[in-house]
C-alpha cells in the first residue's frame, strides 16, 4: 500500500535533532517493513525546499545553501516517488474546496488530497491529521505515534 508523505515528515527526517525525528524515522521504518511505499506531492517537495532554504529565524527554516538543499531533496527522492499532478487532479480540487468550503491555508491540503485522489493513494503520513479530517472516508490521516502504537 502506498503512502503519501506529508511535507512536516518530510522536513523532520534528515534533522535528527528535532524531537519528532526519533519517531517519524520508526514509524517509516515499521511501515516498510510490512511493505509499504512511500510517495509525496510536487507540493510537498516545494514547501520541503522553501523550509530548507528559509532563515533559521523563520518559522523553523534550515537557512541551507543552494546546493545543501539540492542534496537533501535528492535524498529524499532514493526513498519516496514524487507523483505527477495529472490534468485531473484540478478538477478534483475544485470538487473538494467547494464541498468541503475549504478556506485559507487549507487549500493546499486540498490540492493535496486531490492528487492522493488522481493517484488512489488511500493513506497519508502527517503531523496534522486534523487538517484532512475533513476528506474521510477516501483519506485516512496517520501520525506516526498511531503507526507506532498500533500491531504491525
Amino acid at each position: 500500500m502506498r503512502y503519501l508523505l506529508d511535507n512536516g515528515i518530510l522536513v523532520r527526517i534528515p534533522r535528527r535533532s528535532d524531537s519528532l525525528n526519533a519517531d517519524i524515522r520508526a514509524a517509516l521504518r515499521q511501515l516498510a517493513g510490512e511493505s509499504h511505499v512511500f510517495v509525496t506531492s510536487r507540493q510537498n517537495m516545494a514547501e520541503f525546499w522553501n523550509v530548507c532554504k528559509r532563515p533559521p529565524s523563520a518559522r523553523g527554516g534550515f537557512g541551507l545553501s543552494p546546493s545543501d538543499a539540492a542534496r537533501r531533496l535528492r535524498m529524499l527522492e532514493r526513498f519516496v516517488t514524487v507523483l505527477e499532478e495529472p490534468d485531473s487532479a484540478y478538477a478534483r480540487w475544485k470538487v473538494l474546496v467547494n464541498k468541503h468550503a475549504v478556506l485559507g491555508r487549507q487549500v493546499h491540503d486540498a490540492r493535496i488530497a486531490s492528487v492522493m485522489a488522481a493517484h488512489r493513494v488511500k493513506r497519508i503520513l502527517t503531523l496534522n491529521t486534523g487538517d484532512f479530517a475533513r476528506y474521510a472516508p477516501e483519506i485516512i490521516a496517520l501520525a506516526p505515534a498511531s503507526v507506532l502504537a498500533r500491531p504491525s
